[in-house]
């Protein structure tokens, strides 16, 4: 379990950008038989996937940030001042 996340309710994982400034969220649904992860893009669910285990839907929430990040995605989106 994530510090602060509470047993049953959604949390999210994750923020990326991409170079074109497009939003990402993953949001995790913590449940019983099932954790469902999700992914939103521009405010749109792209995917949600069921996992057997908690565990291993922070491991794909993981895996995916890293494969966004390889393609250039961000972590921050900073106006030019410096502020979000």
């Amino acid at each position: 379990m994530i510090a602060g996340m509470e047993a049953s309710s959604p949390t999210v994982l994750w923020r990326l950008w991409s170079p074109r400034g497009e939003p990402a969220r993953a949001v995790v649904i913590p449940g019983d038989p099932h954790s469902t992860l999700t992914i939103f893009v521009g405010d749109v669910l792209d995917r949600a996937e069921n996992f057997d285990t908690l565990d291993l839907a922070l491991f794909r929430a993981d895996d995916l940030r890293t494969t966004l990040v390889g393609d250039g995605w961000r972590e921050h989106e900073r106006d030019s001042d410096g502020t979000r």
